[in-house]
């Protein structure tokens, strides 16, 4: 597999600070020797598990959290659910590394408010490109994932990746490699339950605006292709999907994502 970097704009030699977050020593000083200082990378602090990275995170308040899955006492995906329910700063983008690629991690670790995925055995430019797009607030998944995600959500998906009549396998290349779904993280403050929507009207609660920018949503398109898609400003669709996080009580754009394909699932 190549490990030449990816492109990247200006935007990504940003500074972003990173706390890595992993039971295992050596793991931690791998990623460090991978990462610190790298297109402006700077790591400034580690955990050994997640207890120790919420504190660690409050104290040093990182732009994005590397963060391991299994971990003794609190394990990544509870600390990851109480860095992303912080109050009185912004959290930061949490990017889950595992060595198990079953779905069902995935899944908990999305509804747990985690912008990426990815296994262990990523190569370097990959996890360089993760953290600068957590540290933006941005997720790279495919249609079809999401589609997957939504069938295990429901109950209705095969268990695992190995399992007859299953999807796509969730590794790191097709978490990363697919149609972007990009977009700010927001607290969800609104109340209510949308109920079912289909391509020719919006669920009970949205308008129909706000229902065409979720399907796009949906389908992988950026802010910015929205945007030309709809002949809309990028502050009017900002505004669209921050509208959608609190009527759907949802935190990021690929739960947003999730939603509108369970809600144009038919059950």
């Amino acid at each position: 597999m190549s490990t030449a970097p990816f492109p990247h704009s200006e935007q990504d030699t940003a500074p972003v600070s990173v706390l890595l977050v992993d039971d295992e020593q050596l793991m931690r000083a791998g990623l460090r020797m991978m990462i610190d200082g790298t297109d402006g990378i700077t790591v400034v602090g580690e955990a050994a598990d997640g207890q120790e990275a919420v504190t660690a995170s409050a104290a040093l308040d990182p732009d994005v959290v590397l963060m391991d899955i299994r971990m003794p006492g609190m394990d990544g995906i509870e600390a990851t659910r109480r860095l992303r329910g912080t109050e009185g700063h912004e959290s930061p983008g949490v990017v889950m590394l595992t060595a198990f690629d079953t779905d069902t991690f995935l899944l908990d670790a999305l509804r747990a408010g985690a912008l990426s995925f990815l296994l262990k055995d990523s190569p370097p430019d990959r996890v360089v490109q993760a953290v600068h797009e957590a540290a933006r607030g941005e997720s790279r998944f495919s249609p079809a994932v999401l589609q997957r995600l939504v069938g295990l959500a429901a109950g209705t998906a095969p268990d695992g990746p190995g399992s007859e009549g299953a999807g796509p396998a969730l590794g790191a290349d097709t978490a990363l490699d697919a149609d972007r779904v990009i977009g700010a993280n927001t607290a969800a403050t609104g109340s209510g339950e949308a109920g079912p929507g289909t391509p020719s009207g919006p669920p009970q609660g949205l308008t129909d605006r706000e229902w065409e920018v979720g399907r796009l949503v949906a389908q992988g398109l950026t802010n910015s292709e929205i945007a030309d898609a709809l002949f809309l400003s990028l502050p009017t669709i900002k505004t669209h999907i921050g509208h959608l996080f609190e009527k759907l009580l949802i935190t990021n754009r690929v739960q947003l994502a999730i939603r509108v394909l369970e809600l144009e699932t038919p059950h």
